[in-house]
């Protein structure tokens, strides 16, 4: 790739290397993030750099993982210095299923730009084709652009070493759009770094930031990453013959009303001024009947993508426990109207319980445990006898499981958290950080347009090199995480130890996740890699910089 890449000027070397990438298809959870790894380790090696000092470029291959994916390192030192900056970026991408018909072309930049230079059904998408300054294809905005400008800076500086006041470290990550598992086994090798002196003074993220609404050219800056929790309701109702149907009790009624009050409720978001605050939305709601019959379900699966920003999960779980409670009540008494309504229709009376109860999941485990059973000892032969689980389904598998060895059968809502969990961070006002990249954006504001918001809008592998939760809010927290050890380990002392500040300066696109992804190159490939290599340099130079 070397040889494809000398002579040529920063942009063509980025465009180069974005469409080779893009052209590698690697969806997240095949073993195109495989491939992706490979083609990224085999760009670096080619690098005359990595040629003189093969130690420093390597690979690790994530732990148990059956496709055998794995992270990508690449270290620039200087010496005299154990200062360090940190660039990061993923390498997988969603599916490209929502390309359809042409789903072939989600590689091929030029092939996609010809289509959409003739989609008069989108004149800004069509607009934009036509004018050259995008390109298209899966993951060419998230995010192979930004991990094409990272290796285009390693380059640089590594031809540059003069310039290069300390040490560079590159991470490129697999499983990002899901579990965030290549950045989470990332931090050991990082920590292990740090426990040999290097002082990581920022992280800088390359994943796209976007316009927020028609017209706008700002560039937004993020100076944190929001995190997440996935809160999960396993509820379970009675389930009845359809001809006698208000003598059950139907959980899906109890999901929607949950799932109404929960989903897109921007009266639950937090309310941080000039932040984009995103509310919850539900990424799954079912019912558990697997075939057609005329008995009613039992029980009911829900789950909610839910950001956190400054509130800790424990607070943001106390509120969807009132919610659900008060959807709860609201549906029982509406049972009991319409249950006396029918009844009054056809003269009988008969006495019909309507009644279900709410738990967190420590609070049903204690529950279990008052009745004589020990929950930690059955959570463990659960996690025995069911070998490889799925981590979104494993806690409603688990619960069922209990209800089963325990003979509970009443109707119940059971608010616990799967994975994934993402810690939140953000860098404080008066950091360093922030003062330099201030004085690195006003170098560059005759020609962009900037803004510095706290909180990336999306999910985020920054989200791992920091964490804003004491020990005391994860340990709260973990009490309603069924198995999360098992299934989800999450270094959380050495994400605190690192205490890395990360920020994202993002190439700039739109229609990210979507057929129509596009990258813009004038500020993607021409002003952002400077921009980025300025604010390096300036983080390696010491206080006097700042």
């Amino acid at each position: 790739m070397y040889e494809q890449l000398k002579g040529k000027s920063q942009v063509e070397q980025i465009e180069i290397i974005a469409r080779d990438l893009v052209a590698t298809i690697s969806v997240n959870g095949t073993d195109g993030e495989v491939t992706i790894a490979d083609k990224i380790f085999d760009i670096l090696s080619s690098f005359p750099y990595f040629k003189a000092n093969p130690t420093n470029l390597w690979t690790s291959q994530l732990s148990g993982d059956a496709l055998g994916r794995k992270n990508v390192f690449a270290f620039l030192t200087v010496a005299d210095t154990h200062k360090t900056v940190i660039y990061h970026s993923h390498m997988d991408t969603v599916g490209i299923e929502d390309y359809g018909a042409i789903a072939e072309l989600a590689g091929d930049s030029d092939a996609l730009c010809a289509y959409f230079s003739t989609f008069s059904e989108d004149p800004e998408v069509q607009a934009d084709a036509q004018s050259g300054d995008y390109l298209f294809g899966r993951g060419m905005l998230d995010m192979k652009s930004g991990v094409a400008v990272n290796l285009v800076n390693i380059l640089y500086f590594s031809e540059h070493m003069d310039v290069l006041p300390g040490n560079l470290f590159l991470s490129v990550n697999p499983v990002e759009e899901n579990d965030h598992t290549g950045i989470i086994e990332a931090t050991h090798e990082i920590k292990q770094l740090q426990s040999k002196g290097y002082e990581f003074v920022t992280a800088i993220n390359t994943d796209f930031v976007s316009p927020l609404y028609k017209g706008d050219q700002t560039r937004y800056v993020y100076t944190g990453a929001a995190g997440k929790i996935l809160p999960c309701f396993y509820i379970k109702g009675r389930e009845t013959h359809v001809g006698s149907t208000l003598q059950g009790i139907d959980p899906t009624l109890i999901s929607s009303a949950i799932n109404i009050e929960i989903n897109t409720n921007l009266d639950l978001c937090e309310s941080i001024f000039d932040e984009e605050i995103v509310p919850s939305s539900a990424l799954l709601q079912r019912d558990c009947k697997d075939f057609y019959n005329v008995q009613t379900a039992k029980t009911a699966q829900l789950y909610f993508n839910t950001f956190l920003y400054e509130q800790s999960a424990k607070q943001v779980l106390a509120k969807f426990a009132n919610v659900a409670q008060s959807a709860i009540t609201s549906v029982c008494d509406n049972y009991k109207l319409r249950l006396s309504r029918y009844q009054t229709s056809i003269g009988i009376s008969t006495e019909t319980d309507i009644k279900v109860d709410f738990y967190r999941f420590s609070q049903y485990c204690q529950y279990l445990d008052d009745k004589g059973y020990d929950s930690q000892a059955l959570i463990a032969d659960f996690i025995n006898e069911q070998g490889a689980l799925d981590r979104r389904q494993a806690g409603f598998d688990l619960i069922n499981y209990l209800e089963l060895k325990t003979g509970e059968d009443t109707p119940k809502v059971i608010l616990f958290l799967a994975p994934p969990f993402c810690p939140h961070n953000f860098i404080d006002e008066d950091s360093r950080v922030n003062q330099v990249l201030d004085t690195v954006l006003a170098d560059f504001s005759d020609t962009e347009t900037f803004k510095k918001r706290r909180f990336f809008p999306y999910l985020s592998d920054s989200s791992y090199l920091a964490m804003r939760e004491t020990a005391d809010e994860i340990k709260d927290m973990l009490t309603d995480f069924p198995m999360s050890d098992t299934i989800y380990p999450v270094p959380f002392d050495t994400i605190r130890s690192l205490a890395i500040p990360a920020i994202d300066l993002g190439v700039y696109g739109k229609g990210a996740h979507t057929w129509k992804e596009r990258l813009y190159k004038p500020y993607s490939y021409g002003v952002l890699p400077e921009l980025i290599r300025s604010f390096t340099k300036r983080m390696l130079e010491g206080e006097k910089q700042a």
